[in-house]
């Protein structure tokens, strides 16, 4: 299966639905969204400046379009030096085919083309998966930066570039 890549922003359509399938999830993994309301201010699609999105050709997936999404991440500007990753998402039937990890080491490119030194982000502890994806990459557990550092249930993670 052929996987591309294709940089765009928070407002892209693929991105966007990718968004609403992430809040989705996020709130199911912590009882619903009454329970994560405190992150939702923080998670806003139209603040990501730099989006990659992953891509199969639609004969892998059924469809009559000629491509289909099947994972996102996110990228933006947290401080001079520090680039936040956001939403890095693969949907469950194309996991084990390396995209999140792929979409990762292009994040960080990307991080260091804008000038930045440090990659940081913020998961839960039951997002077992993500977790051991961003040990595996170099990533260390830090301190909660804000606003994280005031909600309840969020680790921070990250890696000089």
């Amino acid at each position: 299966m052929e996987i591309t890549y294709e940089w765009t922003d928070g407002g892209n359509a693929d991105f966007l639905r990718f968004y609403v399938k992430t809040e989705d999830f996020y709130s199911s993994i912590v009882g619903g969204k009454k329970n994560r309301a405190a992150f939702i201010p923080y998670n806003v699609s139209a603040s990501i400046s730099h989006v990659l999105n992953a891509y199969v050709s639609a004969a892998a997936v059924g469809c009559e379009d000629l491509r289909a999404a099947v994972g996102c991440a996110g990228l933006k500007a947290y401080s001079e030096t520090d680039a936040e990753i956001k939403r890095v998402w693969v949907d469950p039937e194309f996991r084990g085919h390396h995209i999140a990890e792929n979409m990762m080491g292009q994040l960080e490119d990307k991080a260091r083309e804008l000038g930045f030194k440090r990659a940081i982000l913020q998961t839960r502890p039951q997002m077992e998966a993500a977790v051991a994806l961003y040990e595996k990459l170099g990533y260390s557990l830090i301190d909660n930066y804000p606003p994280y550092d005031k909600l309840d249930g969020a680790i921070c993670y990250a890696k000089v570039l």
